[in-house]
């Protein structure tokens, strides 16, 4: 169980490390795609630190006892 959920967080932390480079690239960029998609992957990224920290929680919880 320990290991599904440490490959998960892993998982987990790597999407949000992926779409915060994506959305900084994009609004950097600036531009039409910016205008339709910025704001969309920053709440990609705070939902995907959002699944990384309960993941977290979840790993850190079995691995109390």
């Amino acid at each position: 169980m320990r290991s599904v959920l440490f490959v998960l967080l892993l998982i987990a932390m790597l999407g949000t490390l992926a779409v915060l480079f994506a959305g900084l690239f994009t609004m950097a960029r600036g531009g039409d795609f910016n205008k339709r998609h910025g704001n969309k992957l920053m709440r990609l990224r705070v939902l995907m630190q959002g699944i990384a920290v309960l993941l977290f929680l979840a790993l850190m919880l079995t691995m109390r006892n």
